[in-house]
């Protein structure tokens, strides 16, 4: 491919993970909001139908758990939370501690 075309793609790749990115944080902020109001209902219900609208209630905050999963890890599967250069930085930064503070040592 041209450089040009390659660099569009890439734009294009870029653009299509921000918006996927920022669907599932609406989707998890309508998540915790509905969850919130879904254990509030759990806290105050009382009557005849305490038990069908528990088990409506539980079923709903199961299987939501489980779609936001799902849509969570469809999002962020390329990424990971410890990878190689994040490890190797970190590496780097503990060596470069130890050996400032054997140089502040008293002798």
């Amino acid at each position: 491919m041209q450089p040009k075309e390659e660099v569009k793609q890439r734009l294009l790749r870029a653009k299509k993970h921000v918006r996927r990115s920022k669907l599932f944080y609406i989707h998890f902020a309508g998540y915790l909001i509905v969850v919130a109001l879904l254990l509030y209902n759990l806290y105050i219900v009382e009557g005849a139908y305490k038990n069908t609208i528990i088990s409506l209630n539980l079923s709903v905050l199961v299987l939501w758990t489980v779609a936001i999963v799902l849509h969570a890890w469809r999002v962020f599967k390329e990424r990971k939370v410890f990878r190689k250069s994040w490890v190797e930085k970190k590496i780097a930064s503990y060596l470069e501690k130890e050996e400032v503070e054997e140089t502040k040592m008293w002798e």
